[in-house]
């Protein structure tokens, strides 16, 4: 079976293609092992793909603890560049099926996708989260420490927390605490993100399932759309994470997020005959 590695500013995935997007659930039991660095390929995640008939193509993601992510943003990106130069879609301009809808990829380079990630999320029993009231800075005591806690979907969860400078977070500790905090019933990801300016923003994540990533596309667009609700920013944002730099815009005409990123291709292998798929 070959697989193509390939990853978005360092969030780096399997790619693997199945023939529906009901038989891609296969690779779910496979996910924890390939994703594992010393003793599997390596990976923050297993991407599968293939043709839809009710998209161009579908994508499903299997995080390194076994479960499976309604959307990726860093994955997207590498889907789409994938589909076109393996022949899965004949266009630069296509959509894709995922857990949370169908997105709409254009691919503006060799190596850049812009995504129409959708409208976000803000009402908290959609998010989800525990209780009533606005999404935004809502306390959560976590261990001891309280975060101000803002709260946005993407498809998926994001905990958003702003703070004076994100190379002080103790993210590893932070981060797994909040991601399973009883108030996320769905658990969640988790971004620090520190304010540079009316266009920009540093952000560091901790994955729900994955742990501390490099880049997460759904978490840039989540903190952009948080830092606008806040005053903090406009509403086009150039966002730093450790992997590099994503442009996330907020349409104040459709109410839709777009992103536009890298994505490459790592290198190709074959998974041998002792997998369990």
């Amino acid at each position: 079976m070959e697989f193509v590695k390939m990853h978005g500013l360092g969030n780096d995935f399997i790619v693997v293609e199945a023939a529906s997007f009901e038989d891609a659930a296969c690779y779910q039991a496979v996910s924890a092992a390939w994703c594992e660095r010393h003793f599997g390929i390596g990976a923050d995640g297993i991407l599968v793909t293939g043709q839809d008939s009710r998209a161009d193509i579908f994508m499903r993601i299997f995080n390194p603890d076994g479960s499976e992510a309604e959307m990726c943003g860093n994955g997207i990106r590498c889907i789409a560049l994938y589909a076109r130069k393996a022949g899965l879609v004949d266009q630069d301009a296509f959509a894709v099926k995922t857990l949370a809808g169908n997105r709409l990829i254009r691919i503006v380079s060799d190596e850049a996708v812009r995504v129409d990630m959708g409208r976000p999320i803000l009402e908290r029993p959609l998010i989800p989260v525990q209780g009533e009231g606005s999404n935004l800075d809502i306390p959560v005591n976590s261990y001891g420490e309280w975060f101000k806690v803002n709260a946005v979907s993407m498809g998926n969860p994001h905990a958003i927390i702003f703070t004076e400078d994100v190379s002080q977070v103790p993210l590893a500790q932070w981060g797994a605490n909040l991601e399973r905090h009883p108030i996320f019933p769905a658990a969640t990801n988790v971004e620090f993100v520190e304010v540079k300016g009316s266009s920009e923003i540093i952000v560091r994540v901790w994955e729900r399932g994955a742990g501390v990533t490099l880049a997460c596309g759904t978490g840039a667009c989540a903190s952009v759309v948080a830092a606008h609700l806040q005053g903090h920013t406009g509403r086009e944002v150039l966002v730093h994470l450790p992997g590099g730099d994503l442009l996330i815009e907020w349409n104040r005409n459709d109410d839709h997020v777009y992103m536009t990123g890298p994505a490459q291709a790592v290198f190709r292998g074959i998974i041998g005959d002792d997998s369990n798929v």
